[in-house]
């Protein structure tokens, strides 16, 4: 892979947006798979997705940077860069989980979950990060891989959410190849990141099929 597409790669697939990505594809993609809110509705829920996990924690990483709290570009290349840019994304995560989890209008367990799923999985990378760099991309393609693997077991005759599967799975080689390409992790820490987000989400999901 060259360094132009390992950009792209690594732009387009950067862990802050891929849970709107996620959350676009479950609610009008897979549109089956989740009950409420209504189809007209799902434009709010996915604003709000939006301005959690990516507007927030993009602005106030920004802000960091423009203000000197820390060195570099956004592209925080270095461990020490990412523990006050990471706390920032998990609590705004977190206010997102809150928000969904206390709404009052009707909402599918799912999107309530996916959301908490997502907000300890940035916490974990966070935590971790405080002594080694693990891959943040490798935690996000990892989660995305987990999601739809635990989509495909619960809705097996849905057969739209295979070819999902099969894309992240795709989506996540191309992603930790562009990782390496560019020296920003070596492979023990892409891997890590990987399998940090495919266990936890796949972890909380069969927590939460046995309670």
């Amino acid at each position: 892979m060259n360094r132009p597409i390992a950009l792209f790669f690594s732009a387009v697939c950067h862990p802050l947006l891929l849970p709107s990505y996620l959350y676009y594809v479950v609610c009008y993609q897979l549109p089956a798979l989740v009950q409420y809110p209504p189809l007209p509705d799902r434009w709010r829920l996915v604003a709000l997705v939006v301005l959690f996990t990516f507007g927030l924690p993009t602005l106030g990483t920004a802000l960091l940077i423009w203000t000197g709290a820390i060195n570099g570009t956004l592209e925080l290349r270095e461990r020490q860069q990412r523990p006050l840019p990471l706390l920032l994304a998990t609590v705004s995560f977190g206010i997102g989980a809150v928000l969904l989890d206390t709404a009052t209008e009707a909402l599918d367990p799912l999107l309530r979950y996916m959301m908490l799923g997502m907000t300890l999985t940035v916490l974990l990378t966070l935590v971790v990060s405080l002594r080694w760099k693990i891959s943040a991309h490798g935690a996000g393609a990892g989660g995305t891989v987990g999601l739809f693997a635990l989509l495909c077991i619960s809705a097996p005759q849905a057969v739209p959410v295979l070819w999902w599967l099969l894309g992240s799975l795709a989506m996540a080689g191309a992603v930790l190849k562009a990782r390496l390409t560019l020296r920003a992790h070596t492979p023990a820490q892409a891997w890590a990141g990987f399998a940090l987000g495919v266990s936890l989400v796949i972890g909380f999901g069969a927590g939460l099929a046995l309670k």
